[in-house]
């Protein structure tokens, strides 16, 4: 095998590479040995047919297979002698192809920049640190007893107002039939919620124990018998018992409910989580200071190959002429993921940093205890998609390379509340297509889920 430079352009390397003619009839005579065991044609024994017979008949699909055995072999080769590294997928030219002829082609190869790394010790950043206030603390412990509220017997001549929890069962009919799922036992609502049926809560408002009450309701649109969807039905309820709310008491029985030690353990699991919370996307803001400094600080050379590949990933779920809108920043934040990439990357080498296949089962461990009740959902996700262990395992070496750079700048530490917090996330959220380089953060008062119990972590 020959191989040369035949020119070599900022990243871009092409190489011309021959392979002897003969290196190529070895093959061949080698494929057709192979062939000749496996190969049945009529009026010849099996393993018998002669070599010559199965060439006159499968020559040039054996010859094909064979060429393109020998062209990835051979650039695999070509690249690691000339010591290229290899940006994306090479692209092959064939010159001189065909039996009894040398194999002659091309390789055009974008190639990785050389990257310098600059000193880091003059960038700056800001380390938040949010400050908890005991009343913020106190309303979420309020927030958590009412979602967990404790209910009692009332009265048997009492009725039932919002707010109470009516347990009853029913039975069901849509144009006088019964339907599957139209029979109910022990069903409990607490009125007010409106979690079963619209308008079903209002309408036991008022009744008592071991009362018979008729309620007439719409079946959801999104019903999984599409005949049912949106029926008119009527609803014969018999109520077993009426309770009302009683107020939790915040003591250290309380607090062993919701997975803590005592009332002063509970406190410090809320404050904790709430901090976190804020937290994580306080990190990312000074993750992006951070970013754009080692970016505006680093001039490189990208492969085109590369800024190809990375715009097509992005735009993948857009319409066409979304792409063509956002051509330009598209672009531009293309160029900048894959510097920002090959800059961090390089940092992480040179410092010698790995990730260990017990760091990634730890962190999803981590994610497996904050999801109960889907930890075996979790667990077969990164079972069945080794892509996405891979990318966890990505996500962890950025997290080590920054953690490291954050050691070796000025952090300033910024005392903060959560008021404060909140005003800087937001302003970090604002729509800003030109230098949105990571992954926008929300503020951690949206959507809240219900909190039943304080996970230590």
């Amino acid at each position: 095998m020959k191989v040369e430079v035949k020119s070599k352009k900022g990243l871009r390397t092409i190489l011309t590479v021959v392979i002897d003619k003969k290196r190529i009839q070895v093959k061949m005579d080698e494929k057709l040995n192979e062939l000749q065991k496996e190969v049945a044609l009529k009026g010849f024994r099996p393993g018998k047919v002669p070599p010559a017979v199965i060439k006159s008949q499968f020559g040039k699909s054996i010859y094909g297979e064979v060429v393109d055995k020998i062209l990835r072999e051979s650039s695999t080769k070509a690249i690691d002698e000339k010591k290229l590294k290899v940006a994306g997928q090479p692209k092959i030219d064939l010159k001189q192809f065909g039996e009894g002829k040398d194999l002659n082609y091309e390789l055009q190869i974008d190639c990785l920049p050389t990257v310098t790394l600059k000193s880091f010790d003059k960038f700056k950043a800001t380390d938040f640190k949010v400050k908890i206030e005991n009343k913020v603390i106190e309303e979420k412990i309020k927030e958590i007893s009412d979602q967990n509220k404790q209910f009692e017997d009332k009265n048997e001549n009492e009725k039932a107002i919002i707010g109470n929890q009516v347990t009853f069962d029913y039975s069901a009919t849509v144009d006088g039939n019964k339907f599957e799922g139209s029979e109910g036992k022990g069903v409990q609502l607490e009125l007010g919620k409106d979690l079963f049926l619209k308008g079903f809560d209002q309408q036991l408002v008022g009744v008592k124990k071991g009362a018979i009450k008729l309620i007439d309701a719409i079946l959801p649109a999104n019903h999984p018998k599409k005949e049912l969807a949106n029926k008119n039905t009527k609803f014969e309820c018999k109520i077993l018992n009426v309770k009302k709310s009683k107020e939790n008491k915040i003591d250290d029985n309380f607090a062993k409910m919701m997975g803590a030690k005592d009332v002063k353990d509970l406190k410090f699991l809320i404050e904790k989580q709430i901090s976190s919370q804020y937290s994580q996307a306080l990190n990312s803001i000074t993750k992006k200071e951070i970013l754009d400094q080692i970016e505006k600080h680093h001039q490189i050379d990208l492969p085109q190959n590369l800024i190809d590949q990375e715009i097509l990933v992005m735009t993948k779920n857009l319409k066409p002429e979304d792409k063509q809108k956002h051509k330009s920043n598209n672009e531009k934040l293309a160029k900048s993921r894959i510097k920002l990439g090959l800059l961090l990357n390089e940092y992480g080498e040179k410092n010698n940093l790995k990730v260990s296949d017990e760091e990634v089962k730890a962190e999803i461990q981590k994610q497996i205890k904050g999801m109960p009740g889907q930890e075996k959902m979790v667990l077969e996700y990164y079972q069945k998609n080794p892509s996405a262990s891979q990318s966890l395992k990505g996500s962890i070496y950025e997290e080590k390379i920054i953690e490291l750079i954050k050691s070796k700048i000025k952090l300033v530490t910024k005392d903060i509340d959560i008021k404060e917090a909140e005003k800087i996330i937001s302003e970090f959220n604002k729509p800003n297509l030109d230098e949105d380089k990571i992954s926008k953060t929300k503020s951690s008062d949206k959507k809240k889920p219900k909190s039943k119990k304080i996970s230590k972590k």
